[in-house]
């Protein structure tokens, strides 16, 4: 028997040097030197700081401004474009020198981050403690502003961040709770507002109730009686929004839903016999105290209960009002997890297939998602016009519905307390930046300088950052509603984001 014949020593050679791991030849006489971490740093840094000034020589460095005289006149700012592109680079060296510097170890956590601890053990006192500061807020202040007059800003700020995060709120039950991805949420918004103002300006309407209950009847209740009609007629609209994207998924649903924002928006242009077209539904009757008006008269709201009449009352009223809708939203949402419809939308958000396997009916499961989210948005409209006592298209756009979802998906989409902090930072922080007049200093922007015409910058900016260090949101944990022996929550690497 002829013995085993052995490997080839050439071949053997051959795989050594496949399976050498030095990346330095040895034909060099040593390994050649490899670029320091700050210097491919600073490379990136600088190059990302001159594209960021080509990208906005033209936008930001130029300006036609129209003179007394009439012709224009062109003034240049290559110094606030120079700002801009610094702001980008030290952004982006930071970055290369932190979060994404090359050859970093990321250490694998076990259990939930610091964040989401402190947040566990945070929660409980957390919501009473929110709706506690919000029941308080008008008071403070008008305390620290020195009246009822001077606080009229403070209070409509409250009553403008209330809203968006009870829009918010109610889209959350679609994308956060559900999976539906829905870029036209400012539909039903638009449904409930001009279901009111169409209700409450009906001169037929106004004729029945004058000959039955009297002639100032509709004009004090018309509000109280048309919220919840305002809410049905949404809902019905988002069940009509439901029948044909039940197959959809993604991109696709996200498509159908905007172009259905879109059409929604356009019917209230085009059809003027109805919506009076682009020039809205104005003289909408103005919220009472449930039947008695905020006027001078003997039988007005300050009259009744002894004060001096002020037209800050109906103010103070309308913050109380968007504080009780939001918290029947945050309620509603959170006895509808711990049903079976809610258990329901978060077995649709984390697996459809897993769902129709498990007997869930998930046409229904959608249309109840697209139908109660709706109905929240409808309320939220109907109160938007009764506040503005205005309603026209220009006030339903998409960047309505882009802003509100952002609110969602910044916060974290689920969380109830998320949504609510993201719509504070949002719309309370875009708001603030009118009061930033010390940016109008000589020796910076000069007097010019509007920062609240870089509030959409300053917004794309939170979003990118947000997705950077938290893509999950600002909470991102969950509650389960099911649980055994001890409620946990839920990491954030173990909750699905939703794409249904």
């Amino acid at each position: 028997m002829p013995p085993a014949s052995g490997p080839d020593l050439a071949d053997l050679s051959d795989a050594a040097d496949l399976l050498d791991p030095s990346p330095f030849p040895e034909t060099t006489g040593g390994p050649a030197r490899q670029p320091s971490a700050l210097g491919a740093a600073l490379k990136d840094a600088v190059a990302s700081g001159v594209l960021t000034a080509l990208l906005l020589l033209p936008l930001v460095g130029f300006r036609a401004t129209e003179s007394g005289s009439g012709p224009l006149t062109l003034t240049y700012r290559f110094g606030l474009v120079a700002v801009l592109a610094g702001i980008v680079a030290v952004l982006r060296l930071v970055l290369m020198l932190t979060i994404w510097r090359p050859g970093r170890k990321v250490k694998a956590v076990a259990g939930p981050s610091r964040f989401a601890a402190l947040g566990e053990r945070l929660g409980p006192a957390l919501k009473p403690a929110f709706f506690s500061f919000a029941i308080a807020y008008p008071f403070l202040a008008i305390l620290l502003a020195g009246g009822l007059s001077p606080s009229r800003y403070w209070v409509d700020l409250g009553i403008y961040v209330l809203t968006y995060v009870m829009l918010g709120w109610g889209l959350n039950i679609v994308v956060g709770l559900a999976g539906l991805l829905d870029l036209g949420y400012v539909a039903f918004y638009a449904v409930g507002a001009y279901t009111f103002a169409l209700l409450s300006t009906s001169v037929p309407v106004n004729d029945f109730f004058a000959g039955h209950l009297g002639a100032d009847f509709w004009t004090a209740w018309s509000f109280w009686l048309c919220l919840p009609v305002s809410g049905i007629l949404a809902a019905f609209w988002g069940v009509i929004l439901g029948f044909p994207v039940l197959r959809l998924r993604g991109d696709y649903l996200a498509i159908v839903t905007l172009a259905f924002g879109e059409i929604i928006r356009l019917v209230l242009i085009n059809w003027v016999s109805l919506t009076n077209g682009g020039a809205g539904i104005s003289s909408i009757p103005p919220i009472s105290f449930f039947g008695i008006p905020f006027n001078s008269s003997d039988e007005g709201f300050a009259a009744l209960f002894g004060l001096e009449f002020d037209s800050m009352h109906r103010i103070v009223f309308l913050y109380f009002v968007i504080l009780g809708l939001a918290a029947v939203t945050a309620l509603a949402t959170v006895r509808l997890r711990q049903m079976p419809v809610g258990r329901a939308w978060e077995a649709l958000r984390e697996d459809e297939i897993a769902c129709r396997s498990l007997g869930i009916n998930t046409t229904l499961t959608k249309l109840t998602a697209f139908a109660t989210g709706a109905m929240f948005g409808g309320f939220a409209g109907a109160f938007f016009a009764v506040r503005i006592r205005f309603v026209s298209p220009e006030s339903f756009t998409f960047m309505e519905s882009a802003v509100i979802l952002a609110i969602v998906v910044l916060g974290g989409m689920g969380s109830q307390m998320g949504v609510a902090g993201a719509a504070i930072l949002l719309i309370g922080g875009m708001e603030l930046l009118r009061n930033l007049t010390f940016l109008k200093a000589d020796f910076l922007f000069g007097p010019d300088f509007d920062p609240s015409l870089y509030r959409m910058l300053i917004f794309g900016f939170a979003m990118v950052a947000v997705m950077v260090w938290r893509p999950r949101g600002l909470v991102s944990s969950r509650l389960p509603t099911i649980f055994l022996k001890e409620r946990k929550s839920v990491s954030a690497a173990l909750v699905k984001e939703g794409h249904g």
